[in-house]
């Protein structure tokens, strides 16, 4: 009877570990991969509505589609720092100080932001504002 021969270098006990690591280290890779491109397809058919259709002419295009978005205008007359219990004191007929005088312009403020001063008017019995001033430069989008 003959012996199967044997293999000159037996394996050793860390020798088949490190393989399965290497193993499921390579297998993993695989899969990852494989994700990164399923998911690389999938956004990119990805269909986005086109936002042009049903304008025929640029200008309409422009400006006026911002015709109905809501801005929080706000208009102050002064300003003035009151205690708590001060506050707890006012009654319909109490006169806060402001620190401004009369005829002064008034701050406009738009989304929280001063971006006008005006006066103050009477116009059929209803208080309005006159721009009379823009304070600063509005930034430019840039382009390129």
């Amino acid at each position: 009877m003959t012996e199967p021969p044997t293999d000159p270098t037996p394996p050793t006990p860390q020798s088949e570990p490190t393989e399965m690591v290497e193993e499921a280290i390579r297998d993993v890779g695989e899969q990852v991969d494989a994700m990164n491109e399923t998911t690389a397809s999938a956004a990119a058919s990805v269909p986005l509505p086109d936002f042009g259709a049903g304008t025929s002419d640029a200008a309409a295009a422009g400006i006026g589609m911002l015709g109905d978005v809501d801005l929080d205008v706000r208009i102050e007359l002064g300003r003035t720092s009151m205690l708590v219990d001060d506050v707890l004191k006012l009654s319909p007929d109490s006169v806060v100080e402001l620190d401004k005088a009369a005829g002064d312009p008034v701050d406009i403020f738009v989304n929280g932001r001063h971006v006008a001063r005006g006066e103050v008017l009477v116009l059929n019995e209803n208080f309005c504002v006159r721009v009379s001033e823009i304070v600063g430069k509005i930034p430019e989008a840039s382009t390129g």
